[in-house]
């Protein structure tokens, strides 16, 4: 083994001498080419290393550049001159010649005859119109074309329905009209499809969207997915002409990125009056991005997802907020501030500035003792859910001080029966879940039941639990998808299929 090692680096060392040798100068550089030899068939690790310590030696001739991949983007002195010495070499699979000034339509001719291309970079080359699209037609083997900020018109744009093979298109900031973009629907094998800052709307415009989309800065009237599963959307500072409209035909189900920073939703998210991000990757960060922009967001769901209690105090932003589920997160109930006194302080607090605070729920947190006290202060609190081994007879007696309290669970809790014995329970409390409370006794238990009889209290040991029928009325207790209706101010309806958490959204429709 150490004998490979050894011979691998000498290997390298030697090669490393070879490309220096190679391109020392101009001389050496005359010496190699006299014997006739080139780039030709090198592997595509040293001939892409020879052909950049070439260049930024400015030692390149065209002549050398017999190799697969060529990236030439930004060279002001490569012209057509240069084209035509490219166009000879039968091995070429990639060229990008973005940014380069004198690249024009007639200079693509050239390169016509490369039946191995398969990507090619025009970006920002203006002098290439569509002409220059049309000399392309005899490359069908063109899998990425990038004509972002050329002179190609619409009427280019739709000659590119002749190239089958497209899995990527960047067309930004090109003038695209629906029948142009309605041409690119026969381009089957489309993955990536970049329309930023094009206008893309005439009348009543439609896009059809391919599995990646990226249309930032663009003019938007409906998105469509209908004809795909759309897994990433970007749309920064993309402007809708219709935002109630724009994204009814689009499944979601395999949506995993979504970008919409910058765009004109202002009005799509304060209508907005539903939101389940649950098992997503979302984190405390992009609750932030949400954070001012949903006044009138009454449920979200954060279950599931990496979301720490720094995304608290940007739930507390979210003034109309009724429903808030957190189970499943990395939220501790503490939040560090660098400089305070203590160090550690409730992130919960942050809530209290939430006036209409209905359900909070926490299950499967490492929320602990310390964490709790705010919620005492929640007098708008009627559902309150949490699961926790961290969890004592310590600060529990906060939960008498909700005065509205209809449902609370403290699951997993190390409770004793003297806390039980001691707890003075709401008056409107209609429902105790003690599941998984392993120190409580049946005694206790039973008597706490004689004692509250108007309180449905839950636990393994006791046996004549409430029917589904009653139980439905405080926590939903399903695991299975459930369809909820979020009515906007517009009065037209939003259908989401969210997976229901137990202990979380019991209404199935919210008025906006």
């Amino acid at each position: 083994m150490a004998n490979e090692a050894t011979m691998e680096l000498e290997s390298l060392c030697l090669v490393n001498l070879c490309i220096e040798a190679s391109s020392q100068n101009r001389a050496a550089v005359e010496k190699w080419r006299k014997q006739r030899r080139s780039l030709e068939r090198l592997p595509s690790q040293l001939g892409e290393l020879l052909f950049h310590r070439l260049l930024r030696r400015r030692l390149l001739n065209p002549s050398l550049l017999d190799i697969e991949r060529i990236d030439l983007r930004g060279e002001s002195y490569v012209d057509a001159e240069w084209m035509a010495y490219i166009g000879a070499y039968p091995y070429l699979q990639s060229l990008n010649v973005g940014d380069c000034p004198k690249i024009s339509s007639s200079s693509l001719w050239p390169i016509t005859g490369i039946t191995s291309l398969t990507e090619l970079d025009l970006s920002r080359c203006s002098k290439v119109t569509d002409s220059g699209i049309r000399h392309l037609f005899s490359i069908p083997t063109l899998e990425k074309l990038c004509i972002s900020e050329t002179g190609v018109t619409a009427n280019g744009v739709t000659l590119l329905s002749s190239f089958t093979n497209l899995s990527l298109l960047d067309l930004g900031g090109l003038w695209v009209t629906d029948v142009a973009l309605s041409c690119l629907q026969v381009l089957q094998k489309l993955q990536y499809l970049d329309l930023w800052r094009s206008e893309i709307c005439y009348n009543a415009a439609t896009v059809q969207i391919v599995p990646q989309a990226e249309l930032p800065e663009s003019s938007l009237d409906k998105v469509r997915g209908d004809k795909g599963h759309l897994a990433e959307l970007i749309l920064t500072g993309a402007t809708f002409l219709d935002v109630d409209e724009a994204f009814l035909h689009v499944d979601t189900s395999l949506l995993s990125f979504l970008d919409l920073s910058n765009s004109s939703v202002q009005s799509f998210w304060s209508q907005f009056g539903f939101l389940n991000l649950s098992n997503t990757r979302v984190s405390s960060a992009g609750v932030g991005i949400l954070a001012g922009h949903v006044s009138n967001l009454e449920t979200i769901s954060l279950s599931c997802t990496p979301i720490d209690d720094l995304a608290v105090s940007y739930l507390s932003m979210m003034p109309s907020l009724r429903v808030i589920n957190l189970s499943n997160t990395n939220v501790r109930g503490l939040i560090q501030q660098i400089g305070a006194e203590p160090d550690w302080v409730p992130s919960l607090a942050a809530l209290q500035n939430l006036r209409f605070l209905e359900r909070l729920d926490m299950e499967e947190t490492q929320v602990g003792d310390a964490a709790l006290e705010p919620l005492s202060t929640f007098q708008g609190l009627r559902y309150l859910s949490l699961k926790s081994g961290f969890l004592t007879d310590m600060s529990l007696h906060h939960f008498s001080s909700i005065q509205e309290l209809i449902s609370l669970g403290i699951r997993d809790a190390v409770l004793t029966n003297a806390w039980l014995d001691s707890f003075h329970p709401p008056s409107t409390l209609k429902l105790l879940d003690l599941r998984g409370c392993w120190l409580l006794t049946e005694d206790i238990l039973s008597t706490f039941c004689q004692k509250h009889p108007e309180i449905q209290t839950r636990h393994e040991l006791i046996h004549a639990l409430p029917s589904d029928q009653d139980r439905s009325k405080h926590l939903l207790t399903t695991s299975n998808s459930e369809n909820f209706t979020v009515e906007t101010a517009a009065g037209k309806s939003i259908y989401a299929a969210t997976q229901a958490c137990e202990g979380f959204f019991y209404r199935s429709k919210v008025e906006v």
